[in-house]
């Protein structure tokens, strides 16, 4: 490698004093080394003569191909070194929805804003097909409504939001300023198939456990705005976490539940093998805009800022 910069150097400068002027080192150890390395290909690179240096024909097209290479081995290492602090690459992320202004759209903009050099490939899904898809390796991470305790896979509530009642703004109870669980019993509730759909329809089935009958609850193959659209013309009611209030179309009401003393956690979930560098820099930048948010609206909002299983920090200073 030194034969070859220094063969650079002169091919450069076209001259052996300048060369290893430029290169901080003797003139006799350049003209050596040069030397040396056509000795070793068994090629004249350089004519030399009184008047100074220039190229032959092989050493011209030997020094052109050499560039190439050395630029080729500077970016490899260059992008090696962006992987491993994981500012290239590419991240899958598994969402069951994507909210404008909504927490995972602002968390992804902002990472895709500090590591402009990672690809990030969103799929939609429920949770169960999100989990699967990041034991199969297919995800590296997946966002799912909810809290969860899975021996295989790593889990951490990184986002918390209240939980409120959407309802055709012509309904009895959307004059009011919130509503109780008890007053919901005899409510038809619609739910998605997709989704977080499932995770809504336990929560109704806990709240409702033990204390008055099941509701009625319709599951629909619908997308989140038709069913909100469905609510609108007095179908039914729904739950969603409160910024899913900003795609709400006129209508419908968003109400809080006064007893519902837990917000809807957002969890991460990924594997405990996956030690991509990216993934570690997303987990800590979802970490520190919940704390940004929970400065700048503390009662809106419920951090969770607890670390589970270790601190999370960034791989590399962005």
């Amino acid at each position: 490698m030194a034969s070859l910069i220094q063969a650079l150097a002169v091919a450069e400068y076209l001259s052996f004093r300048h060369a290893a002027t430029a290169l901080g080192i003797s003139q006799s150890s350049v003209s050596a080394r040069i030397r040396a390395l056509e000795e070793e290909l068994g090629v004249q690179l350089f004519e030399r003569n009184t008047r100074g240096v220039r190229l032959t024909a092989a050493g011209q097209h030997f020094i052109e191909r050499v560039r190439a290479g050395i630029d080729h081995l500077d970016h490899a290492v260059k992008t090696a070194n962006m992987i491993a602090c994981g500012e290239k690459g590419t991240l899958c992320i598994g969402v069951h929805a994507l909210l404008p202004g909504g927490f995972l759209d602002l968390l992804l903009e902002r990472f895709s804003r500090e590591y402009n050099n990672i690809r990030l490939h969103v799929v939609e899904g429920t949770a169960r097909d999100t989990q699967v898809q990041v034991r199969e390796g297919k995800l590296d991470i997946a966002f799912v409504a909810g809290t969860y305790e899975l021996p295989d896979l790593h889990t951490r509530a990184i986002w918390r939001d209240r939980v409120m009642i959407a309802l055709p703004a012509t309904h009895s109870l959307a004059e009011g300023q919130d509503v109780v669980w008890s007053q919901l019993a005899a409510e038809t509730f619609l739910v998605r198939c997709g989704g977080n759909g499932q995770q809504v329809q336990d929560l109704i089935a806990a709240r409702s456990e033990g204390r008055w009958p099941m509701p009625a609850i319709l599951r629909l193959n619908v997308g989140r705005v038709s069913l909100l659209s469905m609510i609108a013309r007095g179908h039914g009611i729904s739950v969603f976490a409160e910024e899913n209030a900003v795609i709400a179309p006129p209508g419908v009401v968003f109400l809080p539940v006064r007893d519902e003393l837990e917000p809807v956690a957002l969890s991460a979930v990924w594997s405990p093998s996956n030690r991509s560098p990216a993934l570690k820099n997303l987990l800590h930048l979802a970490v520190e805009l919940n704390r940004d948010a929970s400065r700048t609206d503390p009662t809106s909002r419920r951090p969770v800022l607890s670390n589970g299983h270790g601190a999370i920090r960034p791989n590399c200073t962005p």
